[in-house]
């Protein structure tokens, strides 16, 4: 999952795709390098960002949807918490809503989801409350309340997948202890989807400027994907497409890998 953030104050690459001719310029290399997604974002989710409204959200991310979608060569995912920038966005050509509020800020946002058939992303979130002291149980009790939001709009369960939100509201030895302890949320029943890239945590790892973060994303996602995770949302494509497959190549292999090993 290519990550096209059309926002002019976005942590990693802020004002870089606001123009439309750009946004397609990219997601058409993304592809290229080997993106089979293209996640597009109209408000910043950086710690910190000033909210917008949701007009001003739209009115980034709906030309960009539509051209997209004229193309036809991209599975297309939106990223907001709105359920009528989600509508709007699927109306447009979108696939999947990726929702890094988890269905808990708009619930309606299931019921859209629900409604068109779209896939959808629920990432978990520690913002604005209070976090249980285990990293794994406050994800657990998280994920089955967006889990039963979305039960009850009848989203269909194999167009789920779930996020661990690396990064929201969690400082870097929580996002390590989240990484080596990801297997046991494979006890909720649901891929996973993982959003490290160039992340801060990364940085204070190396030292590393934000541009300056994709081998070690790679790294996390090999780490990741050998604990069963299906999906990386990167900037960086290329390395974490090699990395992947080298990870790929060991599970596949008849050495027996486990992340134990």
């Amino acid at each position: 999952m290519g990550v096209l953030n059309v926002t002019p104050d976005s942590f990693s690459d802020g004002g870089a795709f606001v123009d439309t001719n750009q946004a397609l310029i990219r997601a058409k290399e993304m592809q290229s390098q080997g993106a089979h997604i293209i996640d597009i974002g109209g408000e910043s989710t950086r710690p910190g960002a000033e909210p917008v409204d949701g007009e001003t959200e739209r009115r980034r991310v709906l030309p960009i949807i539509e051209k997209l979608a004229e193309v036809g060569e991209f599975a297309i995912s939106i990223d907001t918490y709105r359920a009528e920038t989600a509508r709007q966005a699927i109306k447009a050509g979108a696939h999947i809503v990726n929702d890094v509020w988890g269905c808990q800020r708009e619930p309606d946002i299931a019921n859209i989801a629900a409604e068109t058939k779209a896939g959808l992303a629920i990432m978990h979130t520690g913002r604005d409350r209070e976090l249980l002291p285990d990293i794994i149980e406050d994800q657990i009790t998280f994920l089955k309340r967006s889990l039963k939001i979305v039960a009850e709009a009848k989203v269909e369960p194999d167009h789920i997948i779930l996020d661990p939100g690396f990064g929201f509201a969690k400082d870097a030895d929580m996002n390590l202890e989240l990484l080596h302890r990801l297997k046991e949320l494979h006890t909720l029943n649901h891929n996973f989807l993982i959003g490290t890239s160039r992340k801060r945590f990364l940085g204070a790892i190396t030292g590393r400027e934000t541009q300056d973060r994709g081998v070690a994303t790679a790294a996390t996602s090999v780490v990741a994907r050998m604990k069963g995770a299906a999906i990386f949302r990167v900037h960086d494509i290329e390395e974490n497409r090699d990395a992947l497959a080298v990870a790929d190549a060991l599970i596949a292999s008849s050495f027996g890998w486990t992340d134990n090993e």
